[in-house]
């Protein structure tokens, strides 16, 4: 199965017509307790914090290449798989997998539009049998090209060429909301609200690509900038991350440690 077979947001109807695939790996970020109850056939469960790491108070870090080579080994996941992920919660565990994914060079995969939600609300098939994969050797070698740090950050607050994209809610974006030792946002950053982005009146998929264009031009966010997301720990931040994907925007990069890492660092500029 060619990745263009299945596009980067995939509808559940679309994704339905592919189970049972030989390359096709459909991924559950949901709540334990969800996918025990039901979840798409076939699906193998990553528990959201196998995914993350933490460097108290810096969270939603990266994990080592060890210990996300065995949670990618885990669910049999090869080069030649084609991953779908999907969650309970609106798609940012999904997408911080997604995101996971393009930092070790796998690109092959979709985020399913509307996640379990949109399944459900659809009434395709689901199952409650845990699926267990035959364990893979998956080696894990980061590619930086998606990822951007503090510093790397920090060398670039005065960069035209670069936007920063706040995408936490904005009484977090102007410092009402405290979940660091400060409060505020990195300077010159505009604030998208991840969820912003998403049609609860439609399963909680994503707005029509047209709309999400004009209100990201509105603010300064365009295709010939660099692209650099965040929120509280790239959770939020990484739905937004694979939203400016499906709109081709070329150059996005995903800052893991986000707030919980620039709002408890002395050293660091807030506006």
């Amino acid at each position: 199965m060619a990745q263009d077979l299945l596009p980067l947001i995939v509808e559940p109807a679309e994704l339905e017509k592919y189970l049972g695939k030989e390359q096709l790996l459909i991924v559950d970020l949901s709540r334990p307790e969800t996918y025990v109850q039901t979840h798409v056939p076939g699906a193998v469960h990553i528990d959201y914090p196998q995914i993350v790491a933490t460097r108290a108070p810096i969270l939603g870090l990266l994990p080592d290449a060890a210990p996300l080579s065995d949670v990618l080994s885990s669910i049999g996941l090869i080069p030649d798989s084609h991953v779908v992920a999907y969650d309970d919660e609106g798609g940012g565990r999904a997408s911080r997998l997604l995101w996971t994914l393009d930092t070790v060079g796998h690109h092959r995969y979709s985020l399913l539009n509307g996640g379990l939600h949109a399944w459900l609300n659809d009434r395709h098939r689901v199952s409650n049998e845990p699926v267990r994969k035959t364990r893979s050797d998956y080696a894990v070698k980061f590619d930086n090209s998606v990822v951007a740090d503090k510093a790397y950050i920090m060398d670039r607050l005065r960069d035209a060429n670069v936007v920063i994209v706040d995408t936490r809610t904005p009484a977090e974006y102007r410092g009402e909301t405290k979940r660091a030792d400060r409060a505020g946002h990195i300077p010159g950053a505009v604030n998208f609200d991840w969820m912003n982005a998403i049609d609860q009146t439609r399963g909680a998929r994503l707005k029509p690509a047209e709309e999400l264009r004009r209100v990201l031009t509105d603010l300064g966010v365009t295709p010939e900038k660099e692209i650099i997301v965040y929120c509280q720990t790239h959770h939020r931040s990484a739905h937004t991350y694979v939203v400016l994907r499906s709109l081709d925007y070329p150059q996005v990069r995903g800052y893991p440690g986000s707030w919980s890492e620039w709002g408890n660092s002395p050293e660091t500029l807030i506006e």
